[in-house]
């Protein structure tokens, strides 16, 4: 097995809530073996509090989070990326910046928990059902077996794994 470390970038437009929770839980879950970032095209300049609150819940790391822009990742001397997952559907569809060394890309379009209006019960069920998502798909991400898929494999495997059980679709003629 491969001793190489993974750079993984999760980006949102907002990077308040969703690309926030997929940090954490790459961050953890992927220890020794992936470095976890998160980003939005237009950061709101802080985490949403309930992104916190269920991080805290599920006993995941919000030390450093912080809502940042995208162009953070594409400067000289930002991280070599090795994978970057859109988790909003407004970043897929978005021009992205030109990510240096040409990392895989999938679309892992996730419904946004702070759209969700009501009662705070209402609001921590939606970030509940987020992170479950995104910590069911960072399971398949780190199942894959990296360094025995050729590219068009691997690239099949993360298209796919954006498909799975609480997958937003883009409109017709969409970037995915």
């Amino acid at each position: 097995m491969s001793d190489r470390i993974y750079n993984v970038l999760f980006l949102c437009t907002g990077n308040s809530a969703r690309s926030i929770l997929a940090e954490s839980i790459l961050r953890k879950d992927g220890a020794g073996r992936f470095n976890a970032f998160s980003a939005g095209s237009q950061p709101k300049g802080e985490v949403n509090p309930y992104a916190f609150k269920t991080l805290a819940a599920y006993g995941y790391p919000d030390d450093g989070l912080r809502s940042k822009n995208w162009q953070e990742f594409a400067s000289p001397g930002s991280p070599h990326l090795d994978f970057v997952f859109t988790v909003c559907d407004n970043a897929a569809g978005e021009a992205c910046p030109i990510w240096p060394g040409q990392p895989f890309t999938a679309h892992w379009g996730i419904e946004d928990p702070a759209a969700v209006d009501g009662a705070d019960i209402e609001k921590q069920r939606a970030f509940n059902l987020t992170f479950r998502y995104l910590r069911n798909r960072i399971a398949l991400l780190l199942a894959l077996r990296l360094n025995q898929l050729d590219k068009l494999a691997l690239l099949t495997k993360l298209r796919e794994i954006g498909e799975t059980e609480g997958a937003t679709h883009l409109a017709e003629g969409g970037v995915k």
